[in-house]
């Protein structure tokens, strides 16, 4: 059908898709069930809201919330409570910790982590966690820049601290640290759970500052309001519930200090009583043992790791107890996905999107049937978002099949960046409308479709070429284990295409033979001029490409030849 017919014609024809022609805006067809509604009343905070929807007492003695993957350590879900509690009690009398005040969070994953940030959040103060593996100058930034009063330190990352005069917190106890350090286990033992204070808090109050992995620029931090946790943490609970999911077990090694993990494992799971067997960090080993051993049926997933689950073989044995895998924070393509089910037919995989900025939510896969039917989506817009598509030259709002910028509205969307007005000004159109960067078109079902990142579009004589279809094309060869395009600046083309791959071990895979693939497959001006093969392909804790790191790589191999 012609996008030239009239708005009647359009509205009949899209009328499944949520467009509503006259505001050029897409509405969440799926509906919150009368359970599952996002509470309104501005009192209420992410801890107390958590809270009240823990299991009842009569079964919270005996529901696990978490296990330790690595010790086998399991935490009820009274003792989630009690420790939450106690902590707070702890953080309020022994250092003070008042409303407003940022703590700064440095560890890899543990059953810890989510009573750490719970207690952190019902006294009003401030999250701001990070990634184990940063530098000891990138600590110093964030710490500095979020002005944190405290730090919650592993042990083992205390050294990075030095420079900084702000009080550390070690959250468990080191035989190689005698000194009168204090730990969050020894607060959790002796503080007394009834001492916790009551903080007046409201939804619109800061809970968290997230930074950004700035896999093209610099990280900005995220400013996340109790109302965007208590949006995400009811839109969780509507997901299990609506896939039939509230007694699986499911496996964390998603970093909990990134936005997927802590709304799925730190918060949202919570509130639908599930269990969550933890693993400190990814090992793809590990990960198949933790499955074998604790009977694992769902699996929040990057791209990375179903990538790996299709390339390496003699692993589907260990995860016939696997019957969901879900896939965010970074596309996946058709070609992998079509890959693990036919290699997995038993297991429902599902995509989803979201970014830091709406609190890791946007648009989910409700059926398996929506996922084979739709393999190249990541599903239409949860419960309380709305989407527009907009012409990224025009500004016009447009229908489904036309590519725009994807932009968004909810509850989950963030407050705006902390200290930095001009790039909340440049997030955010007038009507508070959220400008997402990547490019997308819905289909007449209202199934979103990513395309690319509009800034990591490469520009080739006129031409846009989406380096995430290359990727796609790049992955489906036998041996290609991973794959990552960035432009290459080029005085004629003005970018060129430049793949950078991972070869399997045995491999003699040569550059004209990865150009000759991928020519065969797509049209002239989107083939791949330049190859450049490495050991692994940098990437984020959440599995997204670093491409600024390989155009800095790309750059460095220009230079030395010239």
């Amino acid at each position: 059908m012609s996008m030239e017919e009239p708005c009647d014609q359009e509205e009949t024809h899209f009328q499944n898709s949520g467009f509503e022609p006259r505001t050029g805006i897409y509405h969440s067809v799926l509906q919150l069930s009368e359970n599952h509604r996002i509470p309104t009343r501005p009192d209420l905070d992410t801890a107390t809201f958590l809270l009240s929807q823990l299991p009842h007492r009569d079964v919270a003695d005996s529901r696990v919330a978490l296990i330790d993957s690595a010790t086998n350590q399991r935490v009820t879900y009274a003792q989630l409570r009690t420790s939450i509690h106690s902590l707070a009690s702890g953080l309020y009398h022994a250092l003070g910790v008042r409303k407003g005040d940022v703590v700064f969070l440095l560890s890899p994953n543990t059953v810890l982590y989510p009573t750490i940030c719970l207690a952190i959040f019902s006294l009003g103060a401030v999250l701001t966690p990070a990634n184990p593996v940063n530098t000891e100058s990138e600590i110093v930034k964030q710490v500095r820049d979020s002005g944190a009063k405290l730090v919650i330190s592993a042990p083992e990352e205390l050294h990075k601290f030095g420079k900084l005069q702000v009080p550390v917190l070690l959250t468990c106890r080191d035989q190689s640290y005698n000194d009168n350090s204090v730990y969050v286990e020894e607060l959790i033992e002796c503080c007394d759970p009834l001492e916790c204070p009551e903080t007046e808090l409201t939804q619109s109050d800061t809970a968290a500052v997230l930074y950004s992995s700035g896999t093209t620029g610099t990280s900005k931090g995220v400013i996340l309001t109790h109302a965007n946790f208590i949006s995400i943490m009811t839109l969780l609970k509507w997901s299990v519930h609506a896939t039939d999911s509230q007694n699986d077990v499911f496996l964390c090694f998603i970093p909990m200090f990134h936005i997927y993990g802590l709304a799925f494992f730190g918060l949202g799971l919570f509130c639908a009583g599930v269990t969550t067997v933890v693993m400190q960090r990814f090992d793809f080993q590990a990960m198949l043992d933790a499955i074998k051993t604790h009977k694992v049926n769902n699996i929040p997933a990057v791209p990375p790791v179903i990538l790996g689950l299709v390339k390496y073989s003699k692993v589907a044995g260990d995860i016939s107890s696997v019957r969901r895998v879900g896939s965010g924070a970074a596309p996946l393509s058709k070609e992998v996905s079509d890959g693990f089910r036919e290699r997995f037919p038993w297991v429902e995989l599902r995509q989803g999107y979201g970014l830091t900025e709406t609190c890791g939510a946007a648009t989910f896969i409700l059926t398996n049937e929506e996922a084979k039917a739709h393999a190249r989506s990541c599903g239409r817009l949860v419960p309380s978002f709305s989407a527009k598509v907009v012409d990224v030259e025009t500004g016009t709002a447009l229908p489904p099949y036309k590519e725009g910028e994807l932009w968004l509205k909810s509850p989950a969307v963030m407050k705006g960046y902390l200290g930095n007005e001009e790039a909340t000004a440049a997030t955010f159109d007038k009507d508070g409308w959220l400008k997402t960067g990547d490019l997308c078109y819905f289909d007449e079902d209202g199934f979103v479709h990513i395309v690319d990142r509009i800034k990591e579009l490469i520009k080739h004589n006129g031409y846009q070429v989406a380096p995430a279809e290359l990727e796609a094309i790049l992955l489906s060869h036998q041996d290609i284990l991973d794959a990552a395009v960035v432009p290459l600046e080029d005085e004629e083309a003005g970018q060129i295409p430049m793949a950078y791959v991972v070869r399997a071990a045995a491999s003699q895979l040569t550059e004209d033979q990865v150009i000759q693939f991928v020519a065969g497959q797509v049209a002239p001006y989107k083939k791949v001029r330049r190859v450049g093969f490495i050991g692994a392909i940098p990437r984020s804790a959440a599995g997204k490409i670093l491409r600024k790191d390989l155009v800095s790589l790309s750059q460095q191999k220009v230079i030395s030849k010239l």
